[in-house]
């Protein structure tokens, strides 16, 4: 049995990403995370949740892709999608922006929790370019190779999916922006949506209207942004 086989991951992105799971810097943040497991140490999202966005979005049906950075790094909230966390969370402060951007942008009601599973569940892919990270420690994973990993992901989106919109917030999302076609895609940007920037541009910026624009001008369903009650 090779790793690969070893890994849950949805059909169509392990068929997409088999050849990177064979790559040196793959078999090396493998054995850094077993190690840091075997140190003791409280590794976020659990590891049946690392790959929760490609699960929960099978590539073809990949329609918009949001980028974060890594995972929360507080007990019980990560859960592999960026943004979102576990039921029974209290929203965090840039989700609450995120929201405050769609009150205005679409007159969406601000949702109560902070699980953004319907997104992914609609082709909205939550990805963060960083998957694992450790208890109270923020960006203790960042440069250990998933950066590779995900960099493939955007790739393999921009050459395999037509027609899907890209939203990068903030400068860490803006600097994948050479891995995407963008005379095949819309490309949005704008500050991070966190309370130290989003005053700078975010809120006002009409990316969620202007996704679905783009969508239904191409012949696919809009986003259904409104967030279900848990």
């Amino acid at each position: 049995m090779t790793d690969d086989d070893r890994i849950k991951l949805e059909p169509s992105w392990k068929e997409a990403l088999r050849a990177e799971f064979d790559q040196p810097y793959m078999h090396e943040l493998r054995e850094f995370l077993r190690q840091e497991k075997a140190a003791g140490k409280e590794i976020y999202p659990p590891g049946p949740l690392i790959f929760n966005a490609l699960n929960s979005t099978p590539l073809d049906q990949v329609k918009v892709v949001i980028l974060g950075q890594d995972p929360y790094h507080g007990p019980g909230q990560a859960h592999g999608l960026c943004f979102s966390v576990q039921p029974g969370v209290p929203t965090p402060p840039s989700l609450v922006n995120i929201y405050k951007e769609l009150q205005r942008d679409l007159n969406i009601e601000i949702p109560r929790h902070g699980y953004l599973q319907s997104w992914a569940e609609q082709g909205v892919l939550l990805l963060n370019t960083t998957m694992t990270v450790e208890r109270a420690n923020a960006a203790s994973h960042a440069n250990r190779g998933w950066q590779h990993f995900t960099d493939r992901i955007i790739q393999v989106v921009s050459e395999q999916q037509p027609n899907t919109v890209f939203l990068l917030w903030g400068a860490h999302a803006q600097s994948k922006r050479k891995l995407i076609d963008a005379t095949r895609h819309l490309v949005l940007t704008s500050v991070h949506p966190s309370p130290l920037s989003a005053y700078r541009g975010f809120l006002g910026c009409g990316h969620f209207s202007r996704t679905n624009t783009f969508l239904v001008q191409h012949g696919l369903s809009p986003i259904d942004w409104r967030i279900p009650p848990l």
